[in-house]
């Protein structure tokens, strides 16, 4: 079953709670929610105001991808929104076996995110303990990219490891997910899409996210 999650940044923050009302009577399964520093990704997206808002007006789970520098810093921040997952980069961690470990102590579970220009070998020693491996198709702190046709043969790469090394983790994608590349991305072992602009700058968002939902 693939699950769809749609991503907060590409909503209308003018109407905000309007955009969450829509995802809450949607088929959607998750939220994504990107945190960008203005550091690690050149971009800022919104802090912990937005962020408690979110979770309080939100009943789908959050799966919140911390594009920032030192994301274990945040750790009690993501784990009082409730969020369901933690999701941080591999470029960012210096030691990201503990930061695993330290989200799944906080009763949360762990994701690690790669970019487009990171090889899925980096994870083999980390692929058994993570729930959850976040491919980037487009280069990571801006919407409405053209997706990366490599990303294909990464996902390929990451289904082969994940069953080679009897893993558990599910593989979601995030950057350029619409009805051309979604069919293809689920081909080649996706659990999960992360959609943006193709979400919420659409007519009828709940009727392209249960068509998306359909294409599994």
């Amino acid at each position: 079953m693939i699950r769809i999650a749609p991503s907060l940044l590409a909503a209308d923050f003018l109407h905000l709670d309007k955009e969450l009302e829509m995802i809450n009577t949607s088929e959607a399964d998750w939220l994504h929610l990107d945190v960008m520093d203005g550091v690690f990704v050149p971009n800022l997206s919104f802090g912990p105001p937005v962020l408690e808002f979110v979770a309080k007006a939100c009943t789908k789970p959050l799966d919140v991808h911390l594009m920032v520098v030192h994301p274990e810093k945040y750790l009690e921040k993501v784990k009082a929104l409730g969020a369901m997952m933690m999701n941080v980069h591999y470029e960012a961690c210096k030691n990201l076996s503990k930061v695993v470990s330290d989200i799944h102590m906080a009763g949360m579970k762990a994701a690690v995110t790669i970019n487009p220009e990171t090889p899925v070998s980096v994870l083999e020693d980390i692929i058994r303990d993570v729930d959850m491996v976040l491919i980037m198709s487009v280069h990571p702190g801006f919407g409405g990219q053209l997706f990366i046709e490599e990303s294909i043969t990464k996902i390929q790469d990451l289904k082969k490891m994940i069953i080679r090394t009897g893993s558990k983790a599910m593989i979601e994608v995030d950057g350029g997910v619409q009805n051309e590349t979604a069919p293809r991305l689920i081909k080649a072992g996706a659990d999960i899409l992360v959609s943006g602009s193709y979400i919420f700058k659409s007519s009828n968002p709940h009727s392209v996210i249960k068509d998306l939902k359909a294409l599994a």
